[in-house]
């Protein structure tokens, strides 16, 4: 969240908003979110700036993780936004719990450099997306979007402390063997590791977004991967891409 939008914020709300479920959309297309942090300003600014965006539309708000994980049950969102560190059941163990759940919601972590240690374990968990707190509006809007078309998004900063974290506990990886993908899929890899969305992809190799989608499809069915949280972590351990790489 801005400055700009703290600003706004301790300006309008107070420090003990409860936790708040609102009526689900009405039949228009919005994309369903679900909001969970422990602190009330942070959830108000979240509501705030989401409900600039006619696509988007808050469902409800859980202020610990025990909270979140009923929630999402109950209300059935689309994306949730979930804090790390959350009081009763942390936002790690809440979202394994929310991604275990059948027809499960995209969950996008809310982090914070404090909480850096955590995302080699929430990107295992399968999670759709991370967001620094400090993030301007723009990014939590394509964060929300792309991980509601099933995409997975990270915060270029993000990425690079997750980066850190690999070359800190791993000796260098050797160089990468053949893995089968071809010089464009591997291009394409490249920039899933760097973090960028498709379209992004798309406008730097000068293709079609659609053809960037097949690419990542054809490459996760080769690679054996889930999603693009896991194709990250493969592009960073099998040496494809490197700390220090340029764009990296």
């Amino acid at each position: 969240m801005s400055d700009a939008v703290s600003d706004t914020v301790s300006d309008t709300v107070s420090d003990t908003v409860s936790d708040t479920v609102n009526d689900a959309p009405d039949g228009t297309g919005a994309i369903g979110i679900l909001i969970a942090d422990d602190q009330a300003m942070v959830r108000a600014g979240l509501r705030l700036v989401i409900g600039t965006q006619p696509d988007l539309a808050v469902l409800g708000e859980a202020s610990d993780g025990e909270h979140a994980v009923e929630l999402a049950r109950s209300l059935r969102p689309d994306v949730v936004l979930l804090d790390i560190a959350m009081p009763r059941l942390d936002g790690l163990e809440a979202a394994r719990r929310i991604l275990a759940s059948p027809r499960p919601p995209r969950v996008i972590m809310l982090t914070t450099y404090d909480t850096d240690e955590n995302l080699d374990h929430a990107l295992r968990s399968g999670v759709s997306g991370f967001l620094l707190k400090v993030s301007p509006p723009e990014h939590l809007f394509a964060a929300i979007r792309s991980a509601a078309r099933g995409e997975v998004l990270l915060d270029p900063a993000v990425t690079e402390r997750v980066v850190d974290a690999y070359r800190r506990a791993r000796p260098a990886a050797a160089p990468p063997g053949d893995s089968g993908l071809t010089a464009r899929e591997e291009q394409v890899l490249r920039l899933v590791a760097r973090g960028l969305s498709n379209g992004e992809i798309a406008a730097e190799l000068s293709i079609a977004e659609a053809t960037v989608s097949t690419h990542i499809n054809r490459l996760l069915a080769k690679l054996g991967l889930r999603d693009r949280a896991q194709a990250v972590r493969h592009a960073y351990e099998s040496g494809l891409v490197r700390p220090g790489d340029p764009g990296s």
